[in-house]
Parts: structure tokens; sequence; C-alpha cells
């Protein structure tokens, strides 16, 4: 397999990452300049370039975006910047005036291996936002419920999670993507 590098900070991402792909894909933390957008595209494309002009090798970058129906799309990919100044309960206080709870979570996986053609992989998953519920997990796991489902993502095992959520739709895009063209 190409040597493949995972530009994250964030072990939980990077287990769920290697849990799905199935395969050992080294990581790397690197401080990249995030762009500042609502949608995660301009966000993925910003990451992918900065991490390949750094290590000139193949790199897989990740963001995700939380699009509130009620707030017309908002945070967005701004949800770990939410996350970190408001608190989940912040999040939940923000929508609770709204009749609308339903948020579309996203995940983008970025690859490149020339710092030139991108390619982005997306997962989306359908739900709404409760209370915090849940002790495993990470991010708005506790606050997120996916549509059909009765528990939080924080409130489901490593496996139920990766089999429904938006991280791990968007590698199994990325995984076939990597088997249909002999890379991984």
């Amino acid at each position: 397999m190409k040597e493949i590098t995972f530009i994250t900070g964030n072990e939980h991402k990077l287990r769920e990452a290697i849990e799905i792909l199935g395969v050992n894909i080294q990581q790397k933390s690197i401080d990249l300049p995030e762009i500042q957008s609502v949608e995660l595209k301009p966000v993925i494309e910003a990451k992918l370039k900065g991490a390949y002009e750094i290590l000139q090798k193949p790199v897989i970058v990740e963001d995700v975006g939380f699009f509130s129906e009620s707030l017309n799309g908002l945070p967005g990919a701004l949800i770990k910047w939410f996350i970190e100044t408001l608190g989940r309960d912040g999040i939940v206080k923000i929508l609770e005036p709204f009749d609308n709870k339903k948020v579309t979570v996203v995940c983008a996986v970025g690859y490149t291996e020339d710092g030139e053609t991108i390619h982005v992989f997306e997962g989306k998953v359908n739900g709404i936002v409760v209370p915090k519920r849940g002790e495993s997990g990470f991010g708005f796991d506790p606050i997120f419920e996916p549509e059909g489902h009765s528990k939080t993502f924080a409130e489901m095992s490593a496996e139920e999670k990766n089999a429904i959520s938006h991280r791990g739709r968007a590698f199994e895009k990325f995984k076939e993507f990597l088997e249909k063209n002999n890379i991984g």
C-alpha cells in the first residue's frame, strides 16, 4: 500500500478512520491554517494543499459540518468553534426557541497524491439536536440523534456509530476509491 498520511491531531478521528478503512494509515499533526467557511469543500481544499506543500506525499484531511435547518445552515463547518466557544449545551440552547431541531451532519474526507488533483468524499446523516446524552464519542456526538434511531452517537458503541455515521459513510467512499484505483 502506498503510504498515506492522515493530517489530524484528533486521536478519535484517527481511530475511527483506521477502524473504517481497515488499514493502518500514518498520522501527523500539522498546524494548518484553517480558512473560515460555513461550507466544507473550500476548507478541505485549503487543508489538502497546505498539508501536501509541507509533506510532499499523499495526504488525507477531514472536516465536519453541522448544518441546522433553523439556522439556515449554521454553524456548518464552523461547528468546532461553536463547541469550543459555547459548549454542547450552548448549541442545544441556541436551538431551544425553534420547533425545528433538524440538522444534517456532513463529513468531508479529502485526498491528494500530488497536491493538484483533489478528491473529496462526503458522508451525510440527518438527525435532530437533543439535550446531552451518552458518555462516549466526541464533538457533537452527545447532542446528535440520527434519524431513525433512539440513541445519540455518544450512546452508541463504536461499531454502531461507524456503521451509520457521516464519517463512516465518507471513509467508506474513500475506501472504495482506494480499492478501485489499487491504492489500498
